[in-house]
């Protein structure tokens, strides 16, 4: 941030940078995006946490359940999420025979390497206090497919998500037709969410990208405000190598004469970025300059923050998340409100502070340093590169006052995995490393090899089975004598959350 705190000098500061070199010069750390699938429905003993957030359990009617089940299995025969050709063209066909319901509203279109579900729920609770009708697609999901597609902040009843896919399925099927390649999971759930948007009907939608921006499903609409959140490096093999390489992909969503809202970037990101800016005539506010956080301060389950937005200050919100992260979220998910409503351009006035105050104090994510569990304290985390460890990693250390915390780490093998151990290394007193139901999971043994190298044998305990793992994590945590305030972190893997938080009763 090129923010100071009040006593900060200002003269410790390099003579040669501006304020915009300062914030690009500062690679930030972001917490991920949340990405799980839906697990077995087990439970351990557990002792409730907070509130469940907006996850929905099975339908409770047998027919509701059985039908939610068959879509849920039709969809499962199409190509999975990691699985991609990059083309717009199957989505842009479907659309065009459903009639563009995706041009029948405005929308808020997010991408970035950390932090976009967090920051869509953001955006979401924000325009709904302002008596908007929202739509929200974010992807993958914590525990029911149906919270891919939300409406007024509540994911889709799984009726409406039932009689969606089978309104649009012939028009898929029509498409396919003339497709060399069918349409894919997250090509014929994009199209769902859009047309569900345009039926409710949505004032505003708010679209996370499955990846990347250019050739995403999503990129079929023509964002008012384009949101980039951190971009890190992760699915390097589909995006790029480099920083620039990967923005030059996410840079895609940005539309001619879009406001395009900015977080910190790495340099070479940030120079991406703006180039594609200028050559769409897109306006652009910058995290540190036209907005960003001034203060914060740790309060009881979160945080207050004073927030700079494009039309003034918002001071003392209360934001119910951990970590700085999780601040400059909020940050970046005011100021695509405010460009929106057109604060800073067509009006110059801020929004209004008790409504931006109370959809704060009213936002959740699921799976971001969330407590589950009580004596011990059991949070998670779903980090799965290094960026997003070490957020977790600060955060936790910030928010919480453990003497001794024990990691669960289950990851997939293709992440940098070495550089995930590497960032909880130093807040881990031990860990204990399993895997998770899906293929893509890295064996326990592997991963035991990797953590042993990084924290040392007496430090690793390999647990193949994740209800084993949570089990001996507890036990560990559960050490009396120096060890009283001991706690539970399980992390490495968008899917090892979403089944640890199932396992622990949650949903």
């Amino acid at each position: 941030m090129s923010e100071l705190p009040p006593d900060h000098d200002a003269d410790d500061q390099p003579d040669h940078l501006d304020p915009f070199d300062e914030i690009i010069a500062e690679e930030t750390d972001r917490d991920p995006d949340l990405a799980v699938i839906e697990a077995g429905s087990r439970t351990l003993r557990t002792q409730g946490g907070p509130p469940d957030a907006d996850i929905p359990t099975r339908p409770a009617d047998p027919e509701v359940d059985k039908a939610l089940r068959e879509v849920e299995t039709e969809l499962a025969t199409r190509w999975g999420e990691t699985k991609l050709e990059p083309s717009v063209s199957r989505i842009a066909a479907l659309m065009d025979v459903l009639g563009e319901p995706q041009r029948s509203y405005p929308s808020i279109h997010i991408t970035g390497t950390n932090g976009k579900t967090s920051t869509a729920r953001m955006i979401e609770a924000l325009l709904g206090a302002f008596e908007l009708r929202t739509g929200r697609y974010t992807s993958p999901h914590v525990q029911s497919i149906t919270e891919r597609i939300s409406l007024d902040g509540a994911p889709i009843a799984p009726e409406r998500f039932i009689e969606t896919y089978q309104d649009i399925k012939p028009y898929v099927e029509m498409v396919e037709a003339s497709q060399e390649y069918r349409l894919s999971f997250f090509e014929v759930l994009t199209g769902m969410a859009y047309a569900a948007f345009a039926d409710a009907p949505a004032d505003v939608a708010v679209v996370e990208v499955g990846m990347g921006g250019s050739w995403d499903a999503t990129n079929v609409i023509d964002g008012d405000v384009a949101v980039v959140t951190p971009i890190d490096l992760d699915h390097t093999d589909r995006l790029g190598s480099t920083h620039a390489e990967i923005a030059t992909e996410k840079a895609g969503i940005i539309k001619q004469g879009a406001t395009v809202i900015m977080a910190q970037q790495p340099v070479d990101a940030a120079q991406v970025l703006l180039k594609k800016a200028v050559e769409v005539d897109a306006t652009v506010a910058r995290e540190g300059l036209e907005f960003g956080v001034v203060e914060r301060q740790v309060a009881v389950g979160g945080q207050l923050v004073t927030l700079r937005g494009l039309g003034g200050e918002y001071p003392e919100v209360y934001l119910p998340l951990h970590g700085a992260h999780q601040a400059h979220n909020a940050a970046v998910a005011l100021a695509a409100v405010e460009a929106f409503f057109g604060v800073g351009a067509q009006r110059a006035d801020a929004l209004d502070l008790d409504t931006v105050r109370k959809a704060f104090a009213a936002v959740a994510s699921p799976g971001r340093l969330e407590v589950v569990r009580r004596s011990p304290t059991v949070v998670l985390d779903a980090a799965h590169n290094p960026a997003g460890a070490r957020a977790a990693a600060e955060a936790i250390g910030e928010a919480f006052q453990f003497s001794r915390l024990i990691g669960v780490v289950g990851a997939s093998g293709d992440k940098n995995v070495r550089g995930l151990l590497e960032a909880f290394e130093p807040v881990f007193a031990e860990v204990v490393v399993t895997q998770n139901s899906s293929h893509r999971a890295m064996d326990a043994d592997e991963l035991a090899g990797i953590a042993v190298e990084v924290f040392g044998e007496e430090r690793v305990q390999v647990e193949p089975r994740l209800p084993d793992a949570l089990e001996a994590a507890i036990t560990l945590a559960e050490e009396e004598g120096e060890f009283a305030g001991g706690g539970v972190l399980i992390t490495g893997s968008v899917i090892t959350v979403g089944e640890a938080r199932l396992l622990l009763g949650r949903g």
